[in-house]
């Protein structure tokens, strides 16, 4: 049994993907067993199957490492949690686009958009027939302790805690200045936004994303600061109940800015992998090097 669990925490620890695929895995099973969702399986075949496949053909295509599925794999776990649609169709555009854009769409080596937010915003623009479903997920102190802990763990392992406790902090305040002390509303309701099962997914896995998020921590804050701010504002005065989805599509176009501001070391999934510096020029890059891999695999 010890061997059995030392085992399992060494592969967890090898990769901090794993986590990922772990614990977006229960999610998914709480979601379906527990909250009772509708579950159409056809709907998580096509997200997760186009998304490796697309992760396939451009591994193929570059040649690079075959253990980047493992971030095809995230992106998809992803869009099951969040994308809906009427068709089959839209759903595998949705996950086409958020695999293609991290190769199509980069910036000194490092792709710009959160892959699984690209393909929720693509798919809602360009056919009209998909949407996301915050109630979904319910709220109470169940999820916030579930998606708390998990999440917290997957932090940690990345170094992105920051990212989302200036995010939650920022949307908290702002909240409980409007409901509690503007409106005079009860703590309760405050309490039950701030537990939403949506809202708490979003800032525990999305917007931490490590290879989309600024390289330098004060960036990162600065960053997640106006998410929140735009979230809440859209949110609370232009009834867009998606409205985190929005703000990190618009503020992830100015990551690029933020990195030539303020310079950070770039992220590895590996642990003790070196970490490449932002300020590295890319196009002097060996193609076969380990940072060029590095760069161009996720």
């Amino acid at each position: 049994m010890l061997f059995i669990l030392s085992s399992v925490r060494h592969f967890l620890q090898r990769d901090a993907r794993h986590f990922q695929i772990v614990f977006l895995s229960v999610f998914l099973l709480f979601g379906t067993l527990v909250l009772q969702w509708d579950v159409r399986w056809s709907r998580y075949t096509v997200l997760l199957g186009t998304s490796l496949a697309v992760q396939a053909l451009f591994i193929k295509w570059k040649a690079l490492p075959w253990n980047s599925l493992k971030s095809a794999a995230i992106t998809g776990l992803g869009l099951c949690l969040l994308l809906q649609a009427g068709g089959l169709p839209t759903l595998a555009l949705g996950a086409t686009v958020a695999i293609a854009g991290k190769f199509l769409v980069r910036f000194r080596g490092k792709h710009v958009f959160n892959p699984a937010n690209l393909g929720i915003v693509a798919a809602i623009l360009l056919t009209g027939d998909a949407w996301v479903s915050p109630g979904q997920w319910g709220s109470g102190p169940a999820l916030l302790f579930l998606v708390g802990s998990a999440g917290s763990m997957v932090l940690l392992r990345v170094g992105r805690i920051d990212t989302s406790m200036a995010f939650l902090i920022t949307f908290a305040v702002l909240d409980a200045l409007r409901s509690v002390f503007f409106l005079g509303w009860g703590l309760d309701v405050w309490a039950h936004r701030m537990t939403n099962g949506s809202l708490l997914l979003f800032a525990f896995f999305m917007i931490t994303d490590p290879m989309t998020t600024p390289n330098a921590p004060r960036a990162r804050i600065i960053w997640s600061m106006l998410i929140a701010l735009i979230a809440f504002g859209t949110s609370t005065y232009a009834y867009v109940h998606t409205a985190p989805i929005w703000a990190l599509f618009v503020l992830c176009a100015f990551t690029p800015l933020l990195d030539i501001l303020m310079n950070g070391d770039r992220f590895s999934w590996l642990a003790g992998q070196e970490k490449p510096s932002a300020s590295v020029p890319q196009e002097g890059t060996r193609p076969g090097s380990l940072l060029a891999i590095e760069q161009t695999m996720q």
